[in-house]
């Protein structure tokens, strides 16, 4: 069901959304994904909250690799709304870093969630 949110999120975006498995090594993007984890930093280390976010999520017997893209926001604990199974789009620059593609403090906008029991 929320691989049915990410692909109805990124057809509202705007045409120049870009799916994540299309992200290019270097450059400005509009993307839309399903955010996989989060990280949290102890607090005697430097503020930065950091997500990495899917183009779907993988169920059993899946057959593709996941393509993947850590998101970083520095100065921060923890960024109200992002969490695991939230859908976003993100608007950023993308550099690798680590042999991964990763965005440092994106414009972002919350697509969807999924419900707590």
């Amino acid at each position: 069901m929320a691989d049915k949110a990410v692909r109805a999120a990124a057809a509202q975006g705007s045409p120049a959304s870009l799916p994540l498995s299309e992200l290019p090594v270097r450059g400005r993007v509009d993307c839309t994904g399903f955010i996989e984890s989060v990280t949290y930093q102890p607090a005697n280390e430097q503020a930065h909250f950091s997500a990495i976010v899917v183009d779907r999520i993988a169920h059993k017997g899946d057959a593709g690799p996941l393509t993947r893209l850590r998101v970083i926001w520095l100065g921060r604990r923890k960024v109200p709304g992002i969490e695991p199974g939230t859908v976003l789009r993100l608007e950023g620059m993308v550099t690798p870093r680590d042999g991964m593609p990763t965005m440092f403090n994106p414009r972002y906008e919350i697509l969807s969630r999924q419900e707590h029991q």
